[in-house]
């Protein structure tokens, strides 16, 4: 007896010959709001490499030669390296002409480094995992980096290594707080880092703060897109940043004080952090900060004037 035939069966839909979905290109051109953005992003990103790897050779000469040439070099540097990200600076006050300096400034980003290192001839105190980045690792090393790993086996040659930098009359710059954080906060800051105070001749606070985007005034969840913090990657970041409008970033040098002013390291460390949370706080309240306002007291000068 012949055996039935099977009946026709249904031709498999694309989704039940593979669980991944079907993904249709779209023939049209992206339009002119999204495609924007990403040239532009292109065109920093290449100018940035660009202006770079030019000024690496020249850096690299400065630094074998005496004179404040690869102090003033890198400066340019990070200027010039801001506005071809589309960063625009703005400073309030002046710089210490003290020399050395121990510069005391909040940390939202690794955007700081650009900014800061475009307003003052100082070399940055950086962790010691940027010192395996590549490429970053290169240009710190340039900028005379101090790096730091923070274990107790090496607290002593590490600050040496910063006391002799002091010594030969170069300004550093701290950033306290130990990590970065959100942009719209300052976070404690660590008595341990002001160790170096005494080795300096003067001791600046400093406010950073990034308060414009896209020409207007940055709210909360702007200053987002500029802070890098947590397990962030640094490309992707600088990926999605330049892509955005020109921002703003304002800098704000308090009064310096002297080493010796207050009591003792912690009540140093007490005085340059309320300082420099109050001057951050002005700033992205954007409001004008009033160095008479802002300034550092002593807390010696602040007990006095209670009694």
């Amino acid at each position: 007896m012949p055996r039935p035939s099977a009946p026709d069966a249904e031709p498999l839909s694309p989704r039940s010959r593979s669980d991944a979905p079907v993904v249709l290109e779209d023939p049209r051109p992206l339009p002119p709001e999204r495609l924007r953005p990403l040239l532009r992003a292109c065109l920093r990103l290449f100018l940035a490499a660009a202006w770079t790897l030019g000024c690496m050779p020249v850096q690299s000469v400065l630094l074998v030669l005496p004179g404040r040439g690869k102090r003033r070099f890198a400066r340019l540097f990070h200027r010039v390296l801001c506005r071809l990200i589309g960063l625009r600076v703005r400073v309030v006050g002046q710089a210490s002409p003290a020399a050395p300096t121990l510069f005391i400034s909040n940390h939202a980003s690794w955007l700081d480094i650009l900014v800061l290192g475009s307003v003052l001839e100082a070399a940055f105190v950086s962790k010691a995992q940027v010192a395996g980045w590549p490429v970053i690792r290169t240009v710190a090393r340039l900028g005379r980096t101090v790096f730091v790993s923070r274990s107790r086996g090496r607290t002593g040659q590490e600050a040496a290594a910063m006391r002799d930098r002091l010594a030969e009359g170069g300004s550093l710059i701290l950033f306290p707080e130990g990590t970065s954080n959100d942009g719209n906060r300052v976070l404690p800051f660590r008595s341990a880092f002001l160790s170096l105070a005494e080795a300096a001749s003067a001791v600046q606070p400093v406010s950073v703060a990034y308060d414009r985007l896209g020409g207007l005034p940055a709210r909360r969840r702007d200053r987002v897109f500029f802070a890098w913090y947590g397990d962030m990657e640094i490309g992707s970041h600088f990926w999605r940043l330049a892509q955005l409008p020109s921002g703003g970033v304002t800098v704000l040098l308090h009064e310096p004080v002297a080493p010796g002013a207050s009591a003792d390291r912690k009540a140093l460390t007490a005085a340059v952090e309320q300082t420099v949370a109050a001057g951050a706080a002005a700033l992205r309240q954007h409001r004008e900060p009033s160095p008479g306002l802002t300034r550092a007291v002593p807390l010696a000068s602040r007990r006095n004037r209670r009694s």
